[in-house]
């Protein structure tokens, strides 16, 4: 199958692979030994992922993925009965969903905020900004969003909240990776951030980075016998989780430096997500006689958006269904997501993709694609079969 979904499911270098696997063969060969040395050692692994952050270590807990740490963040936050939780329309589904449940906790509401696809910096800014009033409890904002593959001015966000007094939570599952260094004259209080994702690193290993005085009361979301340890050193201890993961993270990060360098390999995704968009935008616009090229505002550089024929792809079930439906009949590990009832391929590279494997979907994947929407559309439906 190819694998064109860099950003959902990053892949992970055959070395890092096998460190884990040799750590798993350590964990069981002898657990008694093996458990009561972990903390040592996901503290070593913390130091290194801080390192490829530029954050300080004392900064930054290893937790399972971006919504484990959003949820620890939300569990950290003092009670305010009757507050408000902003989010935009372009927040993760699950992330948001965390958002939701805390303002039920408070016993008050959800308030998403409406940012416009093609929103520069300064018109992204005025819409969040806008937004935060005196029953604002927490902001979660997206730094780069999973649907729209953009940015947002998360920093100059983040400044207009700190004046306001409302703490801010960043979801930035996708930007290791992908910014030399993604706090960088970023204020928040709560930043999380994926490293299997562009990071390459195995599943289930993230990123969260707390400051200021509320991160005091962040705790892991099992509470173990690191409890009465200070952050971020209680997160290094829990239970008997398989924590391979994140051990063998700083072998991914330093397999892509060690190959390629991460400012290269930048450039690289870039580069190739340029000729992509270009390729099978127009192998669309040929389908559909209409421009599907898309205007994100503030695009990523190894992300990118393409419209989708009509009707498909239209909600966010839609999309997955046609993700699922791709994988099954065309071979291709592709994203699909959906924003304001239009569906897109969300295209996405890094550095073992080559121009060839969006030649393949311009050429075999797109004519289907049209087909199966003319199909759609004769039926009077936004399905996929």
């Amino acid at each position: 199958m190819r694998h064109l979904n860099h950003g959902s499911f990053g892949a992970v270098p055959r070395c890092a692979q096998e460190e884990q696997n040799r750590l798993r063969q350590q964990m069981e060969a002898s657990p008694v030994r093996w458990f009561p040395e972990l903390p040592g050692r996901v503290a070593a692994a913390r130091t290194a992922v801080a390192a490829f952050l530029r954050v300080p270590p004392g900064d930054l807990a290893l937790v399972p993925n971006a919504s484990g740490g959003a949820s620890a963040a939300h569990l950290a936050l003092p009670p305010r009965p009757g507050a408000e939780v902003l989010v935009t329309d372009h927040g993760y589904g699950a992330v948001t969903m965390g958002a939701a449940r805390l303002a039920r906790r408070w016993g008050g509401s959800l308030r998403t905020v409406h940012v416009p696809l093609d929103a520069d910096a300064d018109t992204a800014e005025e819409a969040v900004t806008a937004a935060l009033g005196s029953s604002t409890g927490l902001l979660v904002i997206d730094h780069i969003t999973s649907a729209t593959a953009r940015w947002l001015p998360v920093a100059r966000i983040a400044a207009a909240a700190r004046e306001r007094g409302v703490p801010v939570l960043v979801d930035g599952a996708h930007v290791p990776g992908l910014a030399e260094e993604p706090l960088a004259g970023l204020d928040c209080d709560f930043w999380v951030g994926n490293l299997h994702k562009f990071g390459c690193a195995p599943r289930g290993t993230a990123a969260l980075v707390a400051r200021g005085p509320l991160r005091e009361d962040l705790h892991p979301l099992i509470d173990s016998w690191g409890a009465p340890d200070p952050y971020p050193e209680r997160f290094d201890t829990q239970g008997t989780v398989d924590a391979t993961g994140p051990l063998a993270a700083p072998t991914a990060l330093a397999f892509v430096e060690d190959t390629w360098g991460w400012s290269a390999a930048r450039a690289y995704l870039s580069a190739l997500a340029d000729y992509a968009e270009d390729l099978i935008g127009a192998a669309f616009a040929e389908l559909t006689g209409e421009d599907s090229r898309v205007d994100v505002g503030m695009p990523v550089g190894a992300m990118r958006l393409v419209r989708l024929p009509a009707p498909l792809g239209a909600t966010r079930v839609e999309a997955d269904a046609l993700r699922d439906r791709v994988g099954r009949e065309l071979g291709v590990a592709a994203a699909f997501t959906s924003f304001g009832g239009t569906g897109y391929f969300r295209l996405s590279t890094h550095v073992y993709n080559t121009p060839a494997d969006y030649e393949h979907f311009a050429e075999r994947c797109v004519p289907v694609l049209g087909e199966w929407a003319r199909r759609a559309a004769g039926r009077g439906t936004r399905g996929t079969s």
